[in-house]
C-alpha cells in the first residue's frame, strides 16, 4: 500500500494494524519515527512538490491512498501508482470550501468540479465510487473522494456489495 502525503501517518499505522505492508510518503516524516525499523514500512521523505522526478515512478501499489493534499502535476503520477488490481482512494478539498473559511482556500490547493473523477478516468483507471459533498463533521469542508480500481481489478467486472453500516 502507498500513503501519500502520510502526515502523521494515520492510514499507515492502520495499514499496519492489518498485517499490510506500507510505502509512506511525506516531505516531512519526522512524526513517523517510532516506525523506523519496521519490517513492513518503507518511509520516503521527499517533496513532492520541489519539480523533482516523482520518486515512485515505475513502482505500483495494491492500494494508493490520498487524503487532504492536491499537488496536480503528480496527479498522473499517482494514477500511474496503482497496480493493474490495484486500488485508489483519494479524498481532497474542493472548490466551494474556501466559502467555509477553512484552510486551503486557494484554488490551486481545491478541486474543480468533477476532476478526480475525470483525472482517474483519463488514467484509463474504471470509477467505481464518486462523490463532492459539503460535511459539517468533524468540521465543515467541501470534499470530492473517489474509489477506482487498475483495469484488471476484480470490480470492473464485478462491483463490490453496497456496505451499509
Amino acid at each position: 500500500m502507498l500513503d501519500l502525503a502520510c502526515g502523521t501517518g494515520r492510514h499507515t499505522r492502520l495499514a499496519l494494524q492489518r498485517g499490510l505492508t506500507v510505502t509512506a510518503i511525506d516531505r516531512d516524516t519526522s512524526r513517523l519515527g517510532d516506525l523506523a525499523g519496521h519490517p513492513n514500512v518503507e518511509v520516503i521523505t521527499a517533496d513532492l512538490e520541489d519539480g523533482s522526478p516523482f520518486p515512485l515512478t515505475g513502482r505500483q501499489f495494491g492500494a494508493v491512498i490520498v487524503t487532504n493534499y492536491l499537488w496536480r502535476p503528480i496527479l498522473p503520477a499517482i494514477c500511474a501508482a496503482v497496480a493493474l488490481d490495484g486500488l485508489l482512494i483519494y479524498e481532497t478539498f474542493a472548490l466551494g470550501h474556501e466559502q467555509l473559511g477553512g484552510r486551503p482556500s486557494k484554488p490551486a490547493f481545491l478541486l474543480r468540479p468533477n476532476e478526480l473523477a475525470e483525472t482517474a478516468v483519463a488514467a484509463g483507471l474504471p470509477l467505481i465510487a464518486f462523490e463532492q459533498v459539503r460535511e459539517d463533521h468533524p468540521w465543515p469542508r467541501i470534499v470530492q473522494r473517489i474509489a477506482a480500481v487498475g483495469p484488471a481489478h476484480p470490480w470492473t467486472t464485478t462491483p463490490p456489495t453496497r456496505f451499509m453500516p
